[in-house]
């Protein structure tokens, strides 16, 4: 199904693009369609020689690296959207972190460094976007994240990260708090698992995708074409109202209370 123009005339950043199976290009592409002209972000030189044919793929008017632990990093990132856009309509913040031996074992035993750092990519970086993307959303404007269930129940292995995901996720809401006079909506999606980069650091990873696939009232997972419009309608005119938001993109599994019960 083709979209409709519904984001043409906006401009936006998508951050945390690693390649073509990562959500945040599933945004991106869905975001181009509808017409946006957008700005890609990655992480480093070590995926610009994935991130940067992408870019160019769909048009993006600019495709740059920027680290969120490196705060001169960010600004120079929104100096240069504020050079090339004149203002901005939305970011998508798709970015998380947490070592990858930190999620196996206990969430006990996770370290004060793995903690600290896991909370400041995948927490507080969305912080310091939200505060630098506000002076260029002169119109105001629509703020995304991603969080993942792991933020409101325990999932084996997301350790550390569920817990980075939960202050993720009231981030939102005093940002949408802090922000709504100015006409800036501020929300997450909740996405369902998709088999990422980033996924497949979590041990059992394939039995956590099954088990959702096969118990979610849908029978299925989502995949990157359903949260990347999922995401277009939380970054369009569509859901003018609508802020503080955590929206499940997950065949419903987040509303089953005993997965597996009646399935035939």
């Amino acid at each position: 199904m083709a979209a409709s123009r519904l984001m043409e005339g906006k401009h936006g950043l998508v951050m945390g693009v690693a390649n073509d199976r990562s959500i945040a290009w599933g945004v991106a592409a869905a975001l181009r369609e509808a017409g946006a002209d957008l700005a890609i972000s990655y992480q480093g030189d070590v995926f610009a020689s994935r991130a940067q044919p992408l870019a160019e793929t769909i048009g993006a008017r600019l495709a740059v690296a920027c680290d969120v632990e490196d705060r001169a990093s960010l600004d120079r990132m929104f100096a240069e959207l504020g050079r090339t856009f004149g203002r901005l309509d939305f970011v998508v913040h798709a970015l998380a972190y947490a070592d990858r031996e930190g999620l196996k074992g206990r969430y006990l035993d996770t370290t004060p460094e793995n903690f600290r750092r896991s909370l400041d990519i995948s927490c507080f970086s969305f912080t310091e976007v939200a505060r630098r993307a506000e002076p260029l959303m002169t119109s105001g404007g629509s703020l995304l994240t991603l969080s993942y269930l792991g933020a409101q129940r325990v999932v084996p292995a997301y350790n550390v990260m569920g817990v980075a995901k939960a202050a993720l996720e009231m981030s939102v809401k005093y940002l949408a708090a802090d922000l709504g006079p100015k006409a800036i909506r501020v929300n997450a999606i909740s996405a369902g698992p998709v088999k990422t980069l980033a996924g497949s650091a979590i041990a059992g990873a394939r039995q956590i995708y099954r088990a959702s696939e096969v118990s979610s009232p849908l029978r299925r997972n989502p995949g990157l074409e359903e949260i990347g419009r999922a995401a277009m309608y939380l970054l369009s005119d569509l859901s003018r109202a609508v802020t503080g938001e955590i929206h499940y993109v997950d065949g419903g599994f987040h509303a089953v209370g005993m997965p597996g019960l009646g399935r035939d």
